[in-house]
């Protein structure tokens, strides 16, 4: 990836068992394979829920990368490590 500071909002409902999951598996992946060079943003949909269909969020835990471009999305407590770089396009498949 190049030096562009990877952004990455994670869209929660609320404290979960999925929720956590998720964030610590965001957070383990990132400290893993963007040496640094990324920004987590977790937001409550329960605080702000016009963001909710402001950003098309269908589900959650949803985790939107903004930055570098292009838009990418994925649903779920992002378990599968693999599956979540090549989702967010951040290694290629």
């Amino acid at each position: 990836m190049d030096k562009e500071k990877c952004k990455l909002c994670l869209y929660i409902a609320g404290k979960t068992a999925t929720t956590e999951k998720a964030i610590a598996n965001l957070e383990k992946i990132c400290s893993e394979q963007l040496s640094g060079e990324y920004a987590i943003e977790i937001i409550d949909l329960r605080e702000n829920p016009q963001l909710a269909q402001q950003e098309q969020i269908i589900a959650v835990p949803t985790l939107i990368k903004k930055v570098p471009p292009s838009l990418h999305r994925l649903i779920g407590d992002l378990s599968n490590t693999e599956k979540v770089l090549v989702g967010l396009n951040i290694v290629s498949a």
